[in-house]
């Protein structure tokens, strides 16, 4: 009798270790497919959020847009730089950058602190940044707009990510292009007089 219970125990338990075996399999399977929780790009969201939330006199955020592109003559971009002592715009013609009109504003650790805080809330870092070719925004979207959006420390970009209103380049950023450019130019007072000479 007890040779019987024995006998009838042993299948049971070498089925519930194959049944264990197999979820364990299925669940690993299942995160390689499907991605999983990615450490490495949790840590770079992380990095560019942290950047972005620190405020000292040496961060700070850039937002650049660049038109279509055309002859030299008629290329035109813009640029917006906050940092805790000033904001500034400037726009652009040509691929060389030379300056039509640069407008600069004092600020202040409070207001950079309320921006970039506004920015997280709209996901300024929202998005795993790109590497080798795929970040290489060189003739992307050569109709439309590119719309680059960076977090810096001193002059180090910590974090850069990127779209465009191509549908087939939409790059590294998540967030909405309309919502952090309206954030970015209401830092500018003449912002709406300073991009007329460059139509974007």
């Amino acid at each position: 009798m007890y040779n019987g219970n024995r006998s009838r125990i042993f299948p049971v338990i070498l089925v519930l270790i194959v049944v264990a075996i197999a979820i364990a399999a299925l669940v690993s399977v299942g995160r390689a497919i499907f991605g999983g929780d990615d450490p490495a790009a949790q840590s770079q969201v992380d990095v560019g959020r942290d950047a972005l939330l620190t405020i000292s006199s040496d961060r700070s955020v850039r937002m650049t847009v660049r038109g279509a592109i055309v002859a030299d003559e008629d290329f035109r971009s813009y640029r917006v730089t906050v940092t805790p002592g000033n904001r500034t715009l400037t726009t652009y013609k040509g691929y060389l950058e030379s300056s039509i009109a640069t407008k600069r504003y004092n600020n202040n650790n409070k207001a950079y602190e309320e921006f970039v805080y506004a920015l997280d809330k709209a996901n300024y870092m929202k998005g795993e940044a790109l590497t080798g070719d795929k970040d290489d925004t060189r003739g992307i979207c050569a109709t439309g707009q590119v719309y680059e959006y960076e977090v810096l420390e001193g002059t180090n970009v910590v974090k850069r990510l990127w779209t465009s209103t191509c549908k087939g380049s939409p790059g590294s950023f998540k967030a909405s292009i309309s919502q952090v450019e309206g954030l970015f130019l209401k830092q500018i007072p003449a912002s709406k007089d300073l991009l007329k000479a460059v139509d974007l």
